[in-house]
């Protein structure tokens, strides 16, 4: 489906039947943490609305997410 220039118009939740559907959905839950206590939890509660409506229209949400490198260094005990 195009819009009237021929460009890819971009589906929303609301243009999708999930039911019955596995809803892959990528996340960004890189919230910053205090001696290993989350001290701004609001990229996780902003995506609550999206999971609630994949449940809602009967999809089953898979979070796609990774968390980032711990001061820009690997981490293996984070891995």
């Amino acid at each position: 489906k195009s819009d009237q220039e021929g460009q890819m118009a971009w589906k929303t939740l609301d243009d999708m039947n999930l039911a019955g559907k596995r809803v892959l959905t990528r996340v960004d839950i890189n919230v910053p943490l205090d001696n290993g206590q989350v001290t701004d939890a609001t990229r996780i509660t902003r995506i609550v609305p999206t999971i609630t409506d994949i449940l809602a229209k009967g999809g089953t949400p898979i979070l796609l997410a990774h968390f980032g490198r711990p001061k820009g260094k690997p981490n293996p005990e984070m891995s």
